[in-house]
């Protein structure tokens, strides 16, 4: 996720060039056509057509925000989780003895390597390299054997719970409120992979870019007769902003993409571990910070 309001000029220039380059070579050709050789540019009726489209870009742009910022509120559903998942482990398991200890650190624990392994997931990684730093190798190679490997950690924590409650660690009422927990986590798992297995419907794919190149194509003919010599700065910006709406869809519409626009999973991840190594009073550490801009 870009942090700052206003990207660096080095960024634009690498998002824009490309097409502002086409735009530009094809309006040049337009007019020299029009001033050079017979030609009369028709009469188009550009502002029907770019208002229309306008409202197309505006309810795709719109669709795509929306996948966006729900992928953000799962995930600070997810925080809050995490967090009251901790509490409730520390708060009803007692310390007073080896098991009971171990058993307390492996739910904490287990709940850093689920989110890491959700993050990973999400971002369609293959590997992990979290889940060997914090789980034992046995452990690492039991979950990898399950095509979900999140649901297998988080599968893993629930029969913790349930050895605590059968061993007498905690009675049926804790544990069904640690159960809650767990099916709020998995809720919100849920939630993020509906989003990334379920792209946006085709008719808002592939419509709004083609009305869109079909508008900057016809764009500089409609506007050199009005404009003259000054068509390819006129009709090159106007192109740009339309293109740049566009883009705007295509940059939020994966919110788990591993972009530079996504949701910042790797920060919120390592929010998760911080609170929670702390709640075991383990060293934890720094806050990600942001590299040239972007939060990831």
């Amino acid at each position: 996720m870009i942090i700052p309001s206003t990207p660096s000029a080095t960024r634009i220039l690498q998002e824009v060039w490309k097409p502002l380059s086409i735009l530009f070579v094809w309006d040049v050709v337009v007019t020299v056509v029009y001033f050079f050789l017979p030609f009369k540019a028709p009469g188009l009726p550009l502002t029907i057509f770019g208002s229309a489209l306008a409202l197309f870009l505006g309810f795709r742009d719109n669709a795509a925000y929306a996948r966006w910022w729900e992928g953000r509120v799962l995930w600070g559903q997810m925080i809050n989780a995490s967090r009251s998942l901790a509490r409730a482990a520390l708060a009803f398991i007692d310390d007073d003895n080896a098991a009971s200890r171990g058993i307390r650190r492996d739910i904490v624990i287990r709940q850093i390597a689920f989110v890491h392994a959700l993050r990973a997931a999400l971002r369609r990684q293959n590997d992990c390299s979290d889940l060997e730093r914090l789980l034992s190798d046995e452990e690492v190679h039991l979950v990898k054997q399950r095509r979900n490997v999140p649901n297998a950690i988080h599968d893993g924590t629930g029969q913790l719970v349930a050895h605590a409650q059968r061993t007498g660690q905690i009675d049926t009422i804790q544990q069904a409120q640690i159960e809650a927990v767990l099916v709020d986590i998995s809720n919100a798992q849920g939630g993020m992979e509906r989003i990334k297995n379920t792209p946006l419907p085709m008719q808002y794919r592939f419509f709004p870019a083609l009305f869109t190149r079909i508008f900057c194509i016809l764009l500089p003919i409609g506007l050199v007769e009005t404009l003259g010599i000054a068509t390819p700065v006129g009709s090159t910006m106007a192109g740009l902003m339309f293109l740049a709406i566009l883009q705007i869809g295509e940059d939020l519409v994966d919110p788990f993409a591993n972009s530079v626009h996504d949701v910042p999973l790797s920060a919120m991840c390592r929010t998760i571990e911080i609170d929670l190594l702390q709640a075991l009073g383990d060293p934890a550490p720094e806050p990600l910070a942001e590299v040239k801009g972007v939060l990831w």
